[in-house]
């Protein structure tokens, strides 16, 4: 891969472009490490806490992304989810594509997947819940390009999780935050769990990356950043 062209402050903060957004999860943690977040998805995200663009998260890329600083992306997983297996439905498959238009850019980016779509992503790195103190075992892949993402430590899965729709309890203080016809109760203590307490749907929040790992990504990007700066 050609080494990223250097950053070019276009902001007094940086700027990080956040497509296939949802709701906003990556794009609050990006936020809270230091940049300015604009986010795109094809569908109307009304709950999102920052500049959005309903468009095409590809197109937007190829044409707009050379702008910023960092580009992310979280094309959608359900052509490579377990579930897959019983519906039987034929879904985009868009990463590939998505890693194409970033590289394009020559900037440099971060591509977020689910486990099973490890196959498709390039020396991902694992992310969890209790790397960053939160009450969920929720791994997700990360492949990065033009910085190297290192993660914390990832303790053994040790603490009982409640069934998926079931409220947290002592014995069980773990969180399973997947999609189906749940309480408003249990919505509002996934989102206190994963950390997104703006999201107020239950779709959002299952769809959602817990803001703390995308700060520990966006951290990490600055300071190597800052590395080369000084070099």
């Amino acid at each position: 891969m050609t080494p990223p062209t250097p950053i070019r402050r276009v902001a007094q903060r940086p700027r990080v472009l956040d497509t296939f957004c949802c709701s906003g999860g990556m794009a609050m943690g990006f936020h809270q490490a230091g940049f300015d977040v604009v986010g795109v998805d094809i569908e109307p995200q009304p709950e999102y806490p920052f500049t959005f663009v309903q468009g095409d998260a590809i197109d937007y890329i190829r044409a707009h992304g050379a702008d910023f600083d960092l580009i992310h992306g979280s094309p959608p997983c359900q052509a490579w989810s377990p579930l897959n297996a019983y519906n039987h439905k034929t879904y985009p498959e868009l990463i590939a594509p998505a890693r194409h238009a970033m590289r394009a850019t020559g900037r440099p980016y971060v591509i977020e997947n689910v486990e099973a779509a490890h196959g498709q992503l390039l020396d991902p790195v694992m992310l969890c819940g209790p790397m960053f103190g939160l009450h969920l075992y929720r791994h997700r892949l990360f492949e990065t390009g033009g910085f190297t993402l290192t993660p914390p430590p990832h303790s053994a899965h040790q603490e009982r999780c409640t069934r998926n729709g079931y409220l947290p309890t002592p014995g069980k203080p773990f969180m399973t935050i997947t999609g189906g016809r749940h309480s408003r109760a249990w919505q509002r203590a996934a989102a206190h769990a994963m950390g997104t307490p703006w999201i107020t749907t239950i779709r959002g929040v299952c769809e959602a990356i817990p803001p703390a790992y995308s700060q520990h990504i966006g951290t990490r990007f600055l300071a190597a950043t800052d590395e080369r700066a000084a070099a």
